[in-house]
């Protein structure tokens, strides 16, 4: 079966491919129903196309959106060339108590991610830490979402990715050929306030947020890109000009060589661990390489210690001293729990662009759209 019905005889209803100039907004629950039937109607099996779609809602609930639906018509594009695989097994290359290396072999990365984390959690109960790596694995998401996870469970956690080689955006300080990928990473930990979490890429942002801009038709804000000349941009469409316009590392103009420097070392790393590659690599599958290591704080100085090193230290930088105008202190995840607050109550916008994707996903997959809210 097609996994994309683009037959003659498709007869879409307005129900179908509803177009409209106005921004609709959708609740949670009704676009996580929305994207399930997506991916079941691209042959994805159930169990899968709901967690998967869950993980994509939760992106847009915390104002991921360059992480969360929008991916589906690139998915579906994936499955339908063979770049990506429903109902395939973490297969284990290597394994020890303290470790696990594993070969996703393609697999949704929502999937493969869950299957690493709750295996490395496991170990990491008796033996106080676990690492573990993916090779060949679909795009993973959010990368919070997988130390938060642990968090949740009471343990600490580090996970991060590079692009297999395939993606190279971000250029060195000084010059103007991108070398590698924004090598995003997230640490997770379990504090009295619920999981802290810190997410960032080692690029002043993810790439995805130029992907989202070019949907979107606009600009990016200042300091996010340079030309193919490694002049200053707002342009998101440098990125596919010739020579292509580049991300800017971490720090920017000014301390950009931290950023590279801790991005070119998640490269190595990542690839050189997980026996996936780093650029440069000229017919690279496009997918991440995953590294994640887990700590269980019992089996160090004890979570009791932890915890109240965490509540001593956010109560005094929340309570810190601040500059004229500032409301809050904000630290890590305070955004996301305040977008996802709002999401819940009002629903998740969106802009034209993204919202095409979408209809035209549907349309082509002959799944009517989901309601307003």
């Amino acid at each position: 079966m097609s996994l994309l019905r683009d037959s003659p005889n498709l007869r879409l209803t307005s129900t179908h491919c509803r177009l409209t100039n106005t921004m609709p907004t959708i609740s949670a629950a009704e676009l996580e129903r929305f994207a399930t039937r997506l991916f079941e109607a691209a042959d994805v099996p159930a169990e899968e196309a709901a967690t998967i779609a869950a993980s994509l809602v939760e992106a847009n609930l915390r104002g991921h959106d360059s992480h969360g639906v929008m991916r589906i018509r690139d998915y579906v594009k994936q499955l339908r060339l063979g770049e990506l695989r429903s109902g395939v097994a973490l297969k284990v290359l290597s394994e020890s108590p303290a470790m696990l290396a594993g070969d996703a072999q393609f697999g949704f990365g929502q999937i493969q991610a869950r299957r690493l984390m709750m295996r490395l959690m496991e170990k990491a109960k008796s033996l106080g830490t676990a690492t573990g790596t993916l090779m060949r694995c679909g795009h993973i998401g959010r990368l919070g979402e997988w130390v938060e996870l642990a968090a949740e469970r009471d343990f600490a956690a580090l996970i991060a990715v590079n692009d297999n080689g395939s993606l190279r955006c971000v250029a060195p300080p000084g010059g103007t050929e991108p070398q590698i990928s924004t090598n995003p990473l997230a640490i997770g930990i379990p504090s009295p306030e619920g999981p802290m979490v810190l997410d960032i890429s080692t690029s002043v942002v993810a790439n995805g947020k130029i992907r989202l801009a070019l949907a979107e038709g606009v600009p990016c804000p200042p300091g996010w890109l340079l030309d193919g000349d490694g002049n200053p941009t707002n342009d998101p469409a440098v990125r596919r000009a010739e020579p292509c316009g580049t991300i800017q590392p971490l720090g920017g103009q000014d301390a950009g060589y931290k950023g590279f420097g801790l991005g070119l070392m998640i490269d190595i790393l990542v690839g050189g661990l997980s026996g996936g590659f780093c650029p440069p690599q000229a017919d690279a599958a496009s997918c991440n390489n995953v590294l994640a290591v887990v700590w269980q704080p019992d089996q160090f100085a004890g979570a009791d210690h932890l915890l109240k090193q965490a509540e001593e230290l956010i109560g005094s930088t929340r309570d810190s001293r601040r500059r004229e105008g500032v409301d809050r202190i904000r630290l890590p995840g305070d955004r996301s729990r305040g977008i996802r607050d709002a999401r819940r109550r009002e629903g998740i916008p969106f802009d034209e662009g993204n919202w095409q994707r979408l209809v035209k996903t549907a349309g082509e997959l002959g799944i009517p759209l989901p309601e307003e809210q």
